[in-house]
């Protein structure tokens, strides 16, 4: 049994030959494939038959050296220089004399601008149909944000047209600027570790990314979709202001606010004191004039009270009532003598009746009252047995009475 074959352990370890002629066939074992990237680097060397290159990532900081023939770069149709976007076919090496792993690369294809403005489109769709470029989620700009993160080229001409834009505006502006390449193989790593690094301060209020416009291979870093999730996933809102009109790069549509220009977005992220100063001004003239004109309204309104009769001779309505009520009594006065004049005239011809219909004027046409007093109760008497023989009478005539003892008695005949 050989010795590789052998089972590893602490009594049995590999040599390092073994370890890296083991990891060689892994490796040997992908076959070939095709990779895309981005050029950082190409190393012709004269005299030699091969040339070497570094292929990285656009969105991470991740390279790969590639190996290829020198008439290989030479018969490209498109010149390749670093920066372009490429894809390669070839096969991965592992060298185990130097623990190394490139790529041998047989087939170099430039993507061309077409090409990527057809994989950006296919990104922007892709985006739209899960809602990044949504208005809902548009987070608002504060309207005086305590400080401004920046991200964009080191002493770029984008950088001094925000700083002097904003602070002309508003001199008590302050910044946090981060350097970043704003193109190239670099410029999305540094911009998405820049962008973390601002979203995550809690003094920032608004970071502005900005590059003053470029081709559209300058831009694509700005339509990389790292960056392009990194800045939807962000907590503080977002200014995109790369300044390229006819093929605005992704970015403008995921950042809450897109401005054409840095000097848009110095105007845009800080309110213009001057202008402030001016409408407080205003207002404060407008709300004075408004506060006169209720003021005079108000007055006007009080003259038209006092002019009201009313006001003018408080005591009119009393006058009235007054007058009302003097008619009332007057009126019940009337009425009240009229009832009682009535019920008097009543009275006396009830009381003439009366004097007529009573017993004293019957007296006195010669009628007399008989009474029998003898008995138990005395009564009028009103026929001839109430006078029985020995009864006693009493017999009222209209100037006196007489009593009497019944001693005989006749009857109708």
């Amino acid at each position: 049994m050989a010795a590789s074959d052998a089972p590893n352990s602490p009594d049995n370890p590999w040599p390092v030959r073994t370890v890296n002629t083991k990891i060689a066939d892994w490796v040997h074992r992908l076959g070939q494939i095709w990779v895309e990237g981005q050029l950082t680097q190409i190393n012709r060397r004269p005299g030699t038959r091969v040339a070497f290159l570094t292929l990285r990532d656009p969105a991470a900081d991740i390279s790969i050296s590639v190996t290829c023939s020198p008439d290989l770069l030479a018969r490209s149709p498109v010149p390749l220089t670093e920066g372009s976007r490429v894809v390669m076919a070839g096969r991965p090496s592992f060298y185990t004399g130097r623990a190394t792993l490139s790529l041998r690369v047989t087939d170099i294809r430039p993507i061309g601008v077409g090409e990527l403005l057809v994989r950006i489109e296919r990104l922007r769709q892709l985006m739209a149909a899960e809602g990044l470029f949504d208005s809902r989620r548009k987070r608002p700009i504060p309207f005086l944000p305590k400080t401004i993160g920046v991200i964009t080229g080191r002493a770029s001409a984008a950088q001094r047209d925000i700083v002097s834009v904003a602070t002309s505006r508003w001199p008590a502006v302050r910044f946090d600027i981060r350097d970043a390449p704003v193109q190239g193989t670099t410029a999305v790593p540094q911009i998405l570790k820049h962008l973390a690094a601002l979203d995550e301060n809690d003094a920032v209020d608004v970071i502005i990314i900005a590059r003053g416009g470029g081709s559209v291979e300058d831009l694509l870093p700005f339509s990389d979709e790292a960056l392009l999730r990194a800045v939807a996933a962000a907590t503080t809102p977002v200014i995109s202001a790369i300044g390229h009109e006819p093929d605005s790069p992704l970015l403008d549509l995921v950042a809450d606010v897109r401005a054409a220009t840095p000097t848009d977005a110095a105007k845009r992220v800080v309110p213009d004191v001057a202008a402030e100063l001016a409408a407080v001004a205003t207002l404060r003239r407008r709300s004075a004039q408004a506060l006169r004109n209720w003021v005079h309204r108000e007055e006007h309104r009080l003259d038209g009270l006092r002019r009201r009769p009313v006001i003018a001779r408080p005591t009119v309505l009393l006058d009235q009532h007054q007058a009302d009520v003097e008619r009332m009594r007057a009126t019940l006065r009337r009425d009240v003598t009229r009832s009682v004049d009535t019920a008097q005239t009543r009275v006396e011809h009830l009381a003439a009746r009366l004097a007529t219909l009573g017993p004293a004027q019957t007296l006195a046409r010669g009628y007399a009252v008989v009474q029998r007093v003898d008995a138990d109760e005395p009564h009028v008497v009103s026929s001839r047995d109430d006078m029985p023989t020995g009864a006693q009478l009493r017999i009222r005539v209209a100037d006196g009475a007489a009593t009497a003892t019944v001693t005989t008695t006749e009857g109708d005949q």
